[in-house]
């Protein structure tokens, strides 16, 4: 019988941590304690409308509204004037008894509920101006005023208001495959935002009495009819945005003759609204691919503002295939313009901005809007649109197909500081960026505001640093997240939350989805399949309705990854990350404790009948352990183990043979809740590191604890996880071996 010598391993423990862990929300259900289970106690039912697979299915229709509009500025009295002819199409398998429209103004309507619907208090300290708008002023007669409703012969259609939404009542029910054409004519008054808010309407400026419009939400818009939820007529209460079908524009806008205007859509008529000279910039634009062209001078505009002219003008401008319609109008606008060349096609950037915007408009914001469109052109699909236009107006940040309104001006002597230009440039970006996510790829906003804002902002992040000046981004980096995330669960919701029952909206509905797709990227699945499969996403459904669901299973489907746990914690659940360093055990080679060695052959050989040879190993640190045995490997008494070598490796291959002279047994523990993968970096005792990622997965069999074993050449001296940040974990005071003081900000 042959003689074995076993070398076995026992350990010391070189440190373990007891802490007292931050309050994880509760869990209930079998689904909230398994977090790897499959999502189907969340998902909708696939169907013949969207696949398993996160496609559109074979059944899949969505309606089409098409509109010719007119609508009259009347600069002197801020109030538009306007009516429409909509062609609705019911595209759908069901027969519609009736029509609801949005008539979003009415909002901020004496009658509106929104206000009822806040909680206030009264401050102590009011500014005289805040004061004055909040108790002394008159309130301006706001919101829809209806005409009429009528049908396409002119006969008067029954209609119903209920707030922000209006009814029209069929006489004979739309059957499938049908269309109805009905027209409104409406008027209302225009908003001062920076006094009364909101996301369009004009800015004064008081000093030579000229007004800057944005004019957007200014025409009763057709409601969503789908197969998710029928009518989504869910009241606009402000914070929810628009869902709306795709359609078709003709539209003309009379303001006075002095104006210069920019809106969505194609202008029909340039020659008759701009000089002779500014076409001919215009078309040199069409052909400058490296700078902005001036279109309208400052000269010319300031020449303009001083004007009032009483003579009108209409500009026409149609559009195909969009979900609605902004306008840009102005005496004191500049225009600006260049190419950009994407793939396969060529489209115009362009911005109008008053000469307050200037320097920095001229210099930065059309160049913004060419990079916009390039990078997420690069990761969606070709811009499909003819132009997208930057419009100067401060304290705004919305966007509309093909316009949009962006805040941040130098101040009066001209100067900008880094953090407004940075803004401004991260509004841009951000603003034109909505032309893909939701204009383009349209979800429901009034539902669900993180897929268009946390898909865009994601995005955005991207866009911002394929700039390569090291932009400051405010949102995407995991640690950006960390405040929100480890703060107080009664002021956190999930990211699917509907949009009005948001505390903190901006951190919720942008900052949170877009850190999780900014890890998806970076930590979970790899650029290369991440890409790939957000690329999917966007394909299937450009100018069409997704839901989550579908976005949730299109990426799953195009990367063969199973994100079904991250969806779950990170989207439907307000868990935080945190894992930590719980002990480190170090074991090093000996060849003696005959007790220990017999022992743990029968536990290891269940009752001897296990062949050798083994390995036994001793507890100790390097303290205190003699060189013979901290040399492990080497140690001539080994003999058996050298014979397996000899016996079983060629020359070439004991040459390759690792040597490892020590041996750590690393347990980590997880008092966050959200799962997330372990990223460990060892530093070793020369200053040399290597990184061990290790799937999420990790946990799947054991929720609280993870142990991971490390056979080294050379002693580690520090433990490190997360050393990159990009996890989100939220508390990293347990992140380290051995355990290291945190600074504090203050500090």
């Amino acid at each position: 019988m042959k003689k074995f010598t076993l070398l076995l391993l026992l350990p010391a423990i070189l440190f373990a941590q007891e802490k007292t862990a931050p309050v994880a929300p509760k869990q209930t259900g079998k689904y909230d304690t398994n977090k790897f289970s499959q999502m189907y106690d969340l998902l909708a039912t696939p169907n013949m409308f969207r696949t398993a697979s996160g496609a559109p299915g074979p059944a899949y229709y969505q309606q089409q509204a098409d509109y010719k509009i007119n609508v009259e500025l009347d600069d002197k009295k801020s109030k538009l004037t306007g009516s429409e002819t909509v062609t609705y199409y019911n595209n759908s398998p069901d027969t519609l008894e009736y029509l609801w429209v949005q008539l979003d103004q009415n909002q901020a309507a004496k009658t509106s509920q929104t206000p009822l619907a806040e909680s206030q208090r009264m401050e102590q300290v009011f500014p005289a101006g805040n004061f004055a708008n909040k108790f002394l002023k008159q309130e301006q007669e706001r919101g829809f005023n209806i005409d009429f409703v009528k049908d396409v012969k002119g006969n008067a259609l029954s209609y119903s208001i209920n707030q922000t939404m209006m009814r029209i009542n069929l006489a004979t029910p739309m059957e499938p495959g049908e269309k109805f054409t009905f027209s409104i004519n409406w008027w209302y008054n225009i908003n001062n935002y920076r006094q009364d808010g909101g996301r369009s309407g004009y800015e004064l400026f008081e000093k030579e009495g000229n007004k800057l419009y944005v004019i957007a939400q200014f025409y009763p818009r057709m409601a969503v009819y789908n197969d998710v939820e029928g009518w989504q007529n869910m009241q606009f209460w402000g914070t929810g945005e628009f869902t709306l079908p795709f359609g078709n524009f003709d539209v003309n806008i009379t303001v006075p003759a002095d104006h210069v205007m920019e809106a969505t859509g194609e202008l029909m008529n340039r020659s008759e609204v701009f000089t002779a000279e500014q076409v001919k910039r215009y078309e040199l634009a069409q052909k400058s691919f490296d700078k902005p062209v001036v279109i309208v001078t400052q000269a010319e505009a300031e020449a303009s503002e001083k004007g009032f002219s009483e003579k009108k003008k209409t500009w026409k401008f149609s559009a195909k295939n969009v979900r609605d319609f902004g306008i840009a109008t102005s005496r004191k606008f500049i225009l600006d313009a260049m190419a950009v060349q994407l793939t396969n096609k060529t489209v115009m950037a362009i911005s109008v901005y008053p000469k307050e915007s200037n320097p920095l408009w001229g210099e930065t914001s059309t160049r913004t809007v060419a990079h916009t469109l390039k990078s997420y052109s690069s990761h969606t699909f070709d811009y499909p649109y003819p132009k997208a236009v930057s419009v100067s107006a401060e304290d705004q940040g919305m966007e509309y197909p093909m316009i949009c309104w962006n805040y941040g001006r130098p101040d009066e002597k001209g100067v900008t500081s880094e953090r407004i230009k940075n803004g401004m440039i991260g509004v841009v970006i951000h603003e034109v960026g909505h032309n893909f996510f939701p204009m383009i790829v349209n979800s429901d906003e009034r539902q669900w505001s993180w897929m268009d804002e946390g898909l865009n902002t994601f995005m955005q992040y991207m866009a911002e640093q394929e700039m390569g000046t090291n932009f400051p981004s405010s949102r995407g980096p995991a640690s950006k997240i960390v405040p929100y995330m480890s703060g107080d669960q009664k002021f956190l919701e999930p990211i699917m939350s509907n949009s009005e029952t948001i505390v903190q909206f901006g951190a919720n509905a942008y900052g949170k989805p877009a850190t999780g797709l900014n890890i998806l990227r970076e930590t979970i699945m790899g650029r290369e399949l991440f890409d790939h499969a957000f690329k999917v996403y966007a394909n299937r459904w450009k100018f069409k309705h997704p839901t989550p669901e579908d976005f949730f299973r299109t990426m799953e489907d195009a990367s063969a990854v199973d994100l079904d746990w991250f969806f779950r914690g990170w989207f439907y659940s307000t868990d935080f990350v945190d894992i930590g360093v719980k002990e480190v055990k170090q074991y090093f080679v000996s060849e003696t404790a005959t007790k220990e060695l017999k022992d743990a052959v029968v536990r290891r050989g269940r009752f001897g009948q296990e062949k050798g040879p083994f390995v036994y190993l001793v507890p100790g640190t390097s303290e205190e352990l003699s060189a013979k045995d901290k040399k492990a490997l080497a140690i001539a008494d080994v003999n058996l183990l050298s014979e397996y070598v000899n016996q079983n490796f060629s020359a070439d291959e004991k040459l390759k043979l690792k040597s490892p002279k020590y041996f750590y047994e690393v347990e980590f523990n997880k008092p966050g809740g959200m799962l997330m993968p372990i990223i460990v970096e060892l530093t070793y005792e020369d200053d040399t590191k290597e990184t061990f990622k290790y799937p999420a997965q990790i946990w799947r069999k054991n929720n609280d604890t993870a142990k991971k074993v490390y056979a080294t050449e050379k002693a580690i001296k520090k433990i490190q996880i997360d050393p990159k940040l990009e996890t989100a974990d939220i508390d990293v005071t347990n992140n380290a071996w051995p355990k290291e003081e945190v600074k504090s900000k203050f500090d």
